[in-house]
């Protein structure tokens, strides 16, 4: 009975443990990620039903997808975020050498982008991914370097985060990944914006992103593809065959499932594959035909939950790391839901960004569920219960 007592302690201990993890994650925002992952699913398999291999093998891969997500979501809300500010570098540094490799001969072209690494059996890893990821937590770390309480950023601090950034995009730049490349600069930004840095600090970021926009223009640094996807979405109907095509079928679509849809599988569009791209970055077209306007709204309702809950979680942290991290994230999530369904209904220029949790995707969807994680982590240790 003795040697059996301390087992039995070390099980309820355990056990309480768990259940006090379990209190302690936002409910909320897990059920919307859940839920989100199901009507991705659905939206997914819908769309590749007639063309992948048994009908079935898209969907298949992107449960398997969700389910190492979710594994790594659950791993990274049990770290103490505020271990990781000691990592950042390394994580930073590891995500800086995958970018690196995808500009090496081991690096392959998907969709006019040279940012993958194909790593057999049709599965294919992409850095620029993870270094979201990366970036986020550097500069987290880097801003709250030797800054107490509420004290703003120093300079120099703030002087090496822009240089990390812009080190970032560049290599991103490379790809070229426009998408994600104006992802990086929003998180830049709104980490150096939640830091609270000084307004001069900002007006310049601003004047610096201008600049390096025209320049990027003027210089014919963008690829002539990438310059026709932000003119096409001005008037899609002036070459409605040519660069207008995903714009204007994407509408189509959206527009033909009106208010309740056309029912799961019952999509013309989506079955005739008229938009391209339909599992991954026009995920959305699928929702907007088969369920309609209210399946729309309850798609962006989820997200907006999401965002909601997260920005809650940054404002409420009590440590400056976790804020801006927490807060990076969000800026991150937001600004890609934003862009992604933005260009599907003609208001945004189409630049290949997929939609969180929701699109099909590999690494993309383990980095949007280790992003859901490290909010968990922020939300179980950044203030007291």
């Amino acid at each position: 009975m003795a040697r059996g007592a301390p087992a039995r302690a070390s099980l309820a201990g355990r056990t309480v443990a768990a259940a006090s993890a379990l209190r302690r994650t936002d409910g909320l925002m897990l059920v919307a990620v859940a839920a989100l992952a199901v009507i991705g699913t659905m939206l997914v398999w819908s769309s590749t039903r007639t063309w992948a291999a048994g009908s079935t093998g898209l969907v298949k891969k992107h449960v398997l997808n969700l389910v190492i997500g979710a594994v790594l979501a659950a791993v990274t809300a049990m770290v103490d975020h505020r271990a990781l500010r000691a990592f950042a570098p390394l994580v930073y540094g590891v995500t800086l050498v995958g970018l690196c490799l995808v500009l090496t001969p081991l690096g392959s072209t998907v969709n006019g982008a040279h940012s993958w690494i194909m790593l057999g059996g049709g599965f294919a890893f992409q850095p620029s991914e993870f270094a979201k990821l990366g970036l986020a937590l550097m500069l987290a770390m880097l801003l709250t370097r030797r800054a107490k309480g509420t004290e703003r950023p120093r300079g120099p601090y703030v002087v090496i985060s822009l240089v990390v950034a812009a080190s970032t995009m560049a290599l991103v730049m490379l790809q070229p990944d426009l998408g994600t490349t104006m992802v990086i600069g929003v998180i830049t930004a709104g980490t150096i914006v939640v830091a609270g840095v000084r307004k001069r600090w900002i007006a310049g970021l601003g004047l610096a992103v201008i600049g390096a926009g025209a320049a990027a223009w003027f210089l014919d640094v963008l690829e002539p593809y990438q310059i026709a996807r932000f003119t096409a979405f001005l008037n899609p109907s002036a070459d409605p065959r040519g660069v207008g095509y995903n714009s204007t079928q994407s509408l189509i679509a959206i527009g033909s499932g009106e208010v309740f849809g056309k029912g799961l599988f019952g999509g013309g569009q989506t079955t005739g594959r008229f938009v391209p791209e339909q599992h991954t970055d026009f995920v959305f077209t699928v929702a907007g035909e088969e369920f309609g306007f209210l399946g729309s709204v309850t798609v962006v309702a989820l997200l907006g939950v999401i965002l909601l809950r997260g920005a809650r979680i940054a404002r409420e942290c009590e440590d400056r790391f976790g804020m801006l991290v927490g807060g990076a994230i969000v800026c991150w999530l937001a600004f890609q839901t934003f862009i992604n369904i933005g260009m599907t209904i003609g208001i945004m220029p189409i630049t290949g960004l997929p939609l969180p949790f929701v699109s099909y995707g590999g690494t993309a969807t383990f980095a949007n569920m280790i992003a859901f994680g490290l909010l968990q982590a922020i939300h179980r240790r950044g203030h007291p219960v």
